[in-house]
C-alpha cells in the first residue's frame, strides 16, 4: 500500500485488493466523481480519513474495507497510472498502448496483445493522459493536443488528444526498465546468435565507431545499453539523448537530456546543443541516443577529432540505407553531400542492423562495414548476417576482421562464405 497516502491495514487483516472488489460492486461512478471533486477542491491528499469524510459528505457511510478500496482506487487515478498500473508493473511488458476505452494493448516481446483492461469512458483516458503529461512537465490541451515526454520513473509517454486523434485520446507508454540486459541475456533471447557476442565484444574492445540501425521497437536502445556495459570501468561515457532511455551498467556515465521550450518559448535545449556540450566534458565514449537532426554534423566532427568508440542509433529500413539517411540529415543541416560523405568515411566503421520479426522477436539481422566507392560516396558492405547457429560471413567479413584486430573466425564463431569463396569457421 502506498506510503504516499499513508494507508494502513485495517485490523491488520484486510487488503487493498479485497477492498477494491467491494468498491467495484457498491460504489457508482457518480459517487467516486463526487469524492474526486471534493478532494480536488480541498487540495488534500486522499488519505483514508479524508476519503471517508468526502464519502460522508456524499451521503454514504461505508466500512473500513470500502474506504481503503476507495482510497486505493483514487490514489491510482490521482497519483498513479489508473487502470494501467498493473500492466506497467509487469516486468515482461515493454509497451502499453491505449487507442480506445476498451482497447488497451501490451507488448511482452511477442507482438501486441489485447488486454482486459477497461476505462469507464473516453474522458477517463483523456484525464489520465493530461495528468501524466503534467507530471512530466508538459502541456496537453486543445491548444497543444500532443505531448512527448519522460515520466519520473523513466517511462516514455506519448499522447494525442481528439480531434487530432479521432474518437479517443491515444496514449502510448514505453517502459524503460531500471536494469539493462547483459549481452549474455541477449544471446539467450536470440537477439544475438550463438558466438555473436564475441564479435560484439571485439567491436567494443577495438573502440570502433558504430551506429545501430532499425525500425521503431526493434531493440536498438536495448542493444546499445548492453554494449555500453562492456566499456572498461576506467572510461567516461557521456550520453546525449532526446529522452533518457539508455541504462548502461557502467560506473561512470554522464547523462544529458534535451528540454522543450516553456510556454513563453524560452529554455529550449536541443540534441545539437547537448552534443556540443558533451564534447567539452572529456568523453571517452560519446553516445547519441538517436541521430535524427542537425546533431549529425557535430557527431561526425567529434568522431573525426580523436573521440574513438563513439556510437548511437538511427532509424533506417536496412543497414544499406544508413549512408542515405545520414546524408539527408546532414543536407538538411547545411552540410553539402561531398563533405558529409568525407566525414562519414573517416568517422564511422560499422553498422549493426536490427529487425523485429512477425513473431515479435528482435535480432541482429546484419553487420555491415562502411567503405568509399570510386565516386567518393560512402556505401555499406555486408560483413555478417543472421544465422540460427552463428553469424554467417559475407564478402565484407575480411575488412571487418581487420578492423577488429583479432582472429574471431578461428574461434569457430562464424560459418558461411567470404567474398573470395573460402569457408570461414
Amino acid at each position: 500500500m502506498s506510503t504516499f497516502l499513508g494507508l494502513e491495514a485495517v485490523d491488520g487483516a484486510r487488503s487493498v485488493d479485497g477492498a477494491r472488489s467491494v468498491v467495484g460492486a457498491d460504489m457508482t461512478p457518480g459517487l467516486l466523481d463526487g469524492v474526486r471533486r471534493r478532494l480536488a477542491e480541498s487540495g488534500a491528499e486522499p488519505t483514508p480519513a479524508r476519503v471517508a469524510q468526502a464519502l460522508r459528505e456524499q451521503g454514504r457511510v461505508l466500512g473500513d474495507a470500502e474506504v481503503l478500496g476507495a482510497a486505493e482506487q483514487l490514489r491510482s487515478e490521482l497519483v498513479g497510472s489508473g487502470p494501467l498500473e498493473p500492466l506497467l508493473a509487469d516486468p515482461s511488458v515493454t509497451d502499453v498502448l491505449v487507442s480506445a476505452p476498451d482497447r488497451v494493448w501490451v507488448d511482452r516481446g511477442g507482438g501486441l496483445e489485447l488486454t482486459g483492461v477497461r476505462f469507464p469512458d473516453a474522458a477517463a483516458v483523456r484525464r489520465l493522459a493530461q495528468r501524466l503529461a503534467a507530471v512530466a512537465g508538459r502541456r496537453l490541451d486543445d491548444a497543444r493536443p500532443w505531448a512527448d515526454a519522460r515520466l519520473p520513473d523513466g517511462t516514455r509517454l506519448h499522447a494525442v488528444l481528439p480531434p487530432v486523434a479521432v474518437g479517443c485520446t491515444c496514449l502510448s507508454l514505453r517502459v524503460v526498465r531500471p536494469r539493462a540486459f547483459t549481452l549474455d541475456e541477449l544471446v539467450a533471447a536470440d537477439t544475438v546468435p550463438p558466438g555473436g557476442d564475441r564479435v560484439l565484444r571485439a567491436l567494443m574492445e577495438a573502440r570502433l565507431s558504430f551506429l545501430i540501425s532499425g525500425g521503431t521497437g526493434s531493440g536498438k536502445t536495448t542493444l546499445l545499453s548492453a554494449l555500453l556495459g562492456l566499456v572498461g570501468p576506467g572510461e567516461r561515457i557521456v550520453l546525449a539523448e532526446d529522452s533518457a532511455e539508455l541504462r548502461p551498467d557502467h560506473p561512470h556515465v554522464v547523462r544529458l537530456e534535451t528540454r522543450p521550450a516553456n510556454q513563453e518559448g524560452a529554455g529550449l535545449v536541443t540534441l545539437q546543443d547537448l552534443v556540443r556540450q558533451a564534447l567539452r566534458m572529456r568523453p571517452d565514449r560519446l553516445v547519441v541516443g538517436e541521430v535524427r537532426g542537425p546533431e549529425v554534423i557535430h557527431l561526425l566532427a567529434a568522431l573525426n577529432t580523436g573521440h574513438e568508440g563513439g556510437c548511437g542509433t538511427v532509424h533506417a529500413n536496412a543497414a544499406a540505407d544508413v549512408p542515405a539517411r545520414l546524408e539527408a540529415l546532414g543536407t538538411a543541416a547545411g552540410l553539402d553531400r561531398a563533405a558529409l560523405h568525407s566525414q562519414l568515411a573517416a568517422a564511422l566503421s560499422v553498422v549493426l542492423h536490427l529487425v523485429r520479426g512477425r513473431d515479435g522477436r528482435r535480432r541482429i539481422a546484419e553487420v555491415q562495414v562502411l567503405e568509399r566507392d570510386p565516386s567518393g560516396l560512402v556505401r555499406t558492405v555486408p560483413a555478417l548476417r543472421w544465422g540460427t547457429g552463428a553469424f554467417v560471413a559475407e564478402r565484407g567479413w575480411g575488412r571487418l576482421r581487420g578492423l577488429l584486430g583479432c582472429e574471431v573466425v578461428e574461434l569457430g564463431l562464424l560459418r558461411g562464405r567470404t567474398g573470395s569463396g573460402e569457408r570461414d569457421g
